[in-house]
């Protein structure tokens, strides 16, 4: 499948409502209605890697075990102790779950 380019004018939207949101012209509300449609993808938000002992941290300001926290991540048990450990490092869709979490909180996810 080949990846479409965004047009000149898809681009200079793009821009212009980046620029309009950002001096506070555009309210939040509008600025998300701004479609993948209609200006192509956004750039993505790269995640950083998180250690074993920042997860165990985030786990247990929240007070919860590593079964309760795996459940709300909809992970193993076993995965969020390796995790901890650091014999695994979080990829894909956990890894951007524990930078969503450290950065805005458990509370985003529950």
């Amino acid at each position: 499948m080949m990846k479409k380019t965004p047009s000149r004018l898809s681009e200079a939207i793009q821009e212009m409502a980046g620029d309009q949101h950002r001096i506070g012209i555009m309210d939040d509300a509008t600025y998300q209605k701004i479609t993948i449609r209609h200006l192509g993808a956004l750039p993505l938000r790269a995640s950083e890697p998180i250690s074993g002992q920042e997860i165990r941290t985030l786990r247990e300001q929240a007070n919860l075990s590593q079964a309760a926290f795996a459940h709300f991540l909809n992970l193993t048990v076993g995965y969020v102790s390796q995790l901890e450990r650091g014999t695994k490092q979080p990829k894909g869709p956990a890894l951007i779950l524990l930078n969503v979490i450290r950065r805005k909180g458990l509370e985003v996810i529950l």
